[in-house]
């Protein structure tokens, strides 16, 4: 699968031994990103992101997206491995770099996006922009870990946002800005999908790219599976504004993928299984697996 090894993360450093960084072997942090099928989620997390007219403008004007499409999901999907699980100069180089990228990240929207005017600025730095972006990782990881894994109880979905408030203060989200609670970062996100977003002709354009990359990232059978995974986990008012189909075959397909992986997951071995990442850092700090 050579597209696929274009995609994931090279397996981190060892880092420094007994240091366990942000969280540690009985985080839930650990727990929901140790495994590799949130990778599921990375079409819906994206197109989530896009749909915020000042993110998709950033992310149009200010990045290789076209020549990569893949480059701003495998970026961010390093960049959470990497805090996650890192020791804690991992942790700090990581956000340096994240911080360092964003920097130069500014501008104003073109043309008018939903209740965004034309003319409103930009900036990856902004906090406003950032939450929105933690927020569609944190929601993303735990809907496709319930969908294709083993359910996740309210309690669990606390706890892993309880670690993520860490998180997000390394890449500037300030405290103040963070919801209190899962309940309400879940309240805050449908409240920015009902007055917030809109998928505009930028949004459009990088969703497609999303969706079918070329080159490809899968062998042409599955070309069709990132928009139904994405599909599957959108919010169905976005589902219907990126125009992805949900007809019965695309509601099966989906379906049986969830189906599939809760009964094949628990089968595999670890070293598939798990991000190299979880497996460095449980070395690192003398766990048992």
């Amino acid at each position: 699968m050579k597209g696929m090894s274009r995609f994931f993360p090279a397996a981190p450093g060892p880092g420094t031994a007994g240091d366990a960084g942000l969280f540690g072997p009985d985080s839930a942090a650990w727990r929901i990103a140790r495994e590799r099928l949130i990778v599921a989620g990375g079409p819906a997390a994206l197109l989530l992101q896009l749909a915020h007219p000042l993110v998709a403008e950033g992310v149009r004007a200010h990045s290789g997206f076209a020549g990569d499409p893949l480059q701003r999901l495998r970026g961010t999907l390093d960049a959470v491995l990497t805090v996650t699980f890192g020791d804690q100069a991992q942790v700090r180089a990581a956000a340096g770099h994240v911080a360092r990228r964003h920097r130069p990240v500014r501008g104003t929207l073109p043309v008018r996006g939903g209740s965004i005017p034309a003319g409103t600025p930009y900036s990856a730095t902004d906090p406003d922009l950032a939450l929105w972006v933690f927020s569609t990782l944190v929601w993303t990881a735990l809907e496709v870990t319930d969908a294709f894994h083993r359910p996740v109880p309210a309690v669990e979905r606390e706890a892993y946002y309880r670690d993520m408030r860490r998180f997000a203060h390394f890449f500037g989200v300030p405290d103040a800005f963070l919801p209190t609670d899962y309940a309400g970062l879940d309240r805050y996100l449908a409240e920015q999908v009902r007055t917030t977003l809109d998928v505009g002709a930028a949004g459009e354009q990088l969703a497609r790219q999303v969706l079918a990359p070329e080159p490809p990232l899968v062998p042409w059978p599955l070309r069709g599976v990132p928009s139904v995974l994405a599909a599957g986990v959108l919010p169905a008012v976005l589902r219907e504004a990126y125009a992805l189909p949900w007809r019965r075959r695309e509601r099966v397909v989906f379906a049986l993928a969830c189906r599939v992986a809760r009964l094949a997951v628990p089968l595999l071995p670890a070293r598939i299984r798990y991000w190299p990442h979880y497996r460095v850092a449980r070395d690192r700090v003398g766990a048992d697996r």
